[in-house]
């Protein structure tokens, strides 16, 4: 926790703010920043929202910036450079414990479980955990989220970091797949599309999925300032209700093929089968929300994991670091 604040409060000092709330482009949209963490078929509703028109339709313009890790999203979430910021709650309570008097509210979840997948050199359709035992993987950076849910499944399976197996906390998120292909680690762990474009690629093969044995907890969600809230409470409701009607679009509707069509233009890089693929593959895992209210049963299990990692000091209660009101409000409204 103390390299993650240290991480923000040096980039705060050395940045400027520039507000840019209230922005208007010329259709007369209001532009709303936001950062996410990654960018990645995990946040599919997102993105949908943006392609589909949802955002236009509340009056809202998305200026989406990638942060490249949720250290740098808060940066840009304190420092006035972002309105809004996709990332892990855990960034929140470490704020939150440094008592921070605009404190950051996550006010709508995305994700409700870890979205990276276990990726081998080598085919393995018989694996279990305990298979990891005396080998290397590359396991995110220390204090994140992603490190913190793996290291806490490989626990559950008898494996501890310096004992039986070693978890790689040094490489930045956005290199763990590039530095697995350079030959570090007998494993990664990776996000779609990236986990699908490696196996096609004869780069790796996924072999299971974090958030399956991990169980629920608030992976990723959508956060602001307090008096961003506050004083943008329209604004919130509106971008609030542009990603509710793409989670419902997104459940129900399972032509993943027609869905990765309208999202290409979101990773143009990337192909349509394994667009499509990764779709799927987070439907299977039952990877994103429907009621974007936070639960304390959800957020109780983020601390679990927090706790098991070393990186919680004290518990938090949920209610200081989230607004529900909004979420709950439409959920009502979108579900009726």
């Amino acid at each position: 926790m103390k390299k993650f604040i240290t991480a923000i409060l040096i980039f705060c000092i050395s940045l400027v703010s520039f507000t840019a709330c209230g922005n208007q482009d010329k259709d007369g949209l209001k532009t709303v920043r936001l950062n996410e963490v990654t960018h990645s078929i995990f946040y599919a509703p997102l993105y949908i929202a943006i392609e589909n028109g949802f955002f236009k339709d509340e009056g809202l313009q998305i200026e989406l910036t990638n942060g490249g890790g949720a250290d740098n999203v808060m940066t840009a979430l304190l420092s006035g450079n972002a309105d809004i910021g996709l990332m892990g709650v855990e960034a929140t309570v470490y704020v939150y414990l440094e008592g921070k008097k605009d404190c950051p509210k996550v006010f709508g979840q995305l994700t409700k479980r870890d979205g990276s997948f276990l990726v081998s050199r080598y085919n393995e359709p018989n694996f279990k955990w305990e298979d990891l035992e005396n080998k290397t993987i590359i396991a995110g950076r220390t204090g994140g989220v992603p490190a913190m849910t793996f290291e806490y499944v490989v626990n559950k399976h008898g494996l501890f970091n310096g004992q039986n197996v070693t978890l790689n906390n040094e490489i930045a998120f956005n290199l763990m797949g590039p530095s697995f292909e350079a030959g570090i680690g007998d494993y990664t762990t990776l996000f779609e599309p990236t986990a699908s474009e490696y196996q096609l690629a004869g780069k790796g093969y996924i072999v299971a999925s974090v958030g399956e044995e991990s169980g629920e907890i608030p992976y990723t969600a959508f956060t602001a300032l307090s008096s961003y809230i506050e004083k943008n409470e329209d604004t919130v409701t509106a971008f609030m209700r542009a990603i509710y009607r793409a989670i419902k679009y997104l459940g129900e509707t399972t032509d993943y093929d027609a869905i990765a069509k309208t999202l290409v233009g979101q990773f143009p890089s990337t192909s349509l089968s394994s667009i499509s693929t990764a779709l799927e593959s987070y439907h299977k895992i039952d990877a994103w929300t429907t009621n974007m209210a936070m639960t304390e049963y959800a957020f109780n299990n983020l601390q679990d994991v927090m706790e098991n990692a070393g990186e919680l000091t004290k518990r938090v209660n949920m209610s200081a670091i989230t607004d529900n009101t909004i979420a709950e409000k439409l959920y009502k409204e979108i579900y009726g």
